[in-house]
This record gives structure tokens, sequence and C-alpha cells, in this order.
């Protein structure tokens, strides 16, 4: 499991640097300094992708959710409070759309800090080669990448790369303390990290 921080990228290059020519080593992480930042067409690019798999993610955990309240419901697991049908009461409850809409939001949240944690990428980011990486040395922890989802506004903390000509980094990255970089075919394979 990579851990994406700056000690194991180090250590990752003094091993590459014992083990030249070992095929073992092409499971070691890229050295960042070797790449550059992401500029912010690549990292909205890549956010049309993750959106669109985020949809679908939603949309499974929505599904999921109605399915397992109308069979309660229908079984009487749930009093269906004077309505005839399930679908009248979910549509006219606000506590199970409150309900509804959390067990979204969770799993979409959690696509994103999983994919950031496992690897560094979403989906998306994986299609255009970018990846996370830590500016400091600290590992990549779950409450920098919780800062790092909440500080990105839904996307709209990337509009400060647009005005950061010199640092190309958005208001989560700066947040988080973290960069995102855009990385070479080679360095995108997953089988390098």
């Amino acid at each position: 499991m990579a851990r994406h921080d700056r000690k194991a990228k180090n250590q990752t290059s003094s091993n590459l640097n014992k083990a030249e020519g070992d095929n073992e080593t092409r499971n070691s992480e890229p050295d960042s300094s070797s790449f550059v930042r992401a500029g912010f067409v690549r990292r909205l690019l890549a956010m049309i992708y993750d959106t669109l798999v985020a949809t679908a993610v939603g949309m499974c955990a929505a599904m999921v959710m109605i399915v397992t309240l109308v069979v309660m419901l229908k079984n009487g697991a749930l009093d269906l409070q004077g309505y005839a049908e399930p679908a009248d009461l979910i549509q006219a409850s606000f506590g199970y759309k409150l309900l509804i809409q959390t067990w979204v939001g969770l799993w979409i949240a959690g696509f994103f800090l999983w994919f950031w944690r496992r690897g560094g990428q979403t989906l998306g980011m994986r299609a255009w080669r970018l990846r996370i990486y830590s500016t400091v040395e600290e590992p990549m922890t779950w409450p920098r990448l919780f800062i790092r989802l909440v500080a990105s506004l839904g996307g709209l903390g990337t509009l400060l790369v647009l005005f950061d000509f010199k640092n190309k980094q958005s208001l989560q990255d700066r947040l988080a303390k973290t960069e995102v970089l855009k990385l070479t075919k080679e360095a995108n394979d997953h089988k390098s990290w």
C-alpha cells in the first residue's frame, strides 16, 4: 500500500538506487521531484471524470438505501404512518430524505477518501495522470485527506490554481499541505506504486 509521503519517497529513491535492474523495484513509489504541478485544465478534466464516477456511486448507494427502506416499510418493520405506499412516505418525510442524502454523501466522500488514501489518485486522476503528494514530512493521514475533501468546496477550491501562476496550488492543496502532480505514463502505472 502506497503511503505517498516524502519519507516513503526518499526511502523509495534509495531503494531504487540499491536495486537497479531488479524487477521488484517496480512496486516502489516514484520520486515526486521529477514531476511538475498540474494545471487547471488537467485538474478540471479529472474532476469531470470523477464527477461521473461519484454520481454512479451515489446512485447505487441511494438505490440500496431506498430499496432497504421500501422493504422494511412493506414488511412492517417501519411504520407507514398512514401512507398507502412506501414511496409516498419517503417523499413526504424530511427524516427519510435526510437519511438517504446523508447515506449518499458518505458514500461519495468515502469514494474520494479511499482512493486518495490507497494510491493518491481517484479514477479520474489516474486517467489524466495526476496524483496527490504531501508537501511536508508527514504521512498522508485520514484527517488531512478529510480537510482536503472539505476544502475543495465541491471543486470550487481548484479555481485558485487559475490565479496562482507560480505555485499552481488549489485551496485544498494549501490547507491539507498537498500538491497535485502530473505523472509520466510510466509513473502512472499502478505497478510502480
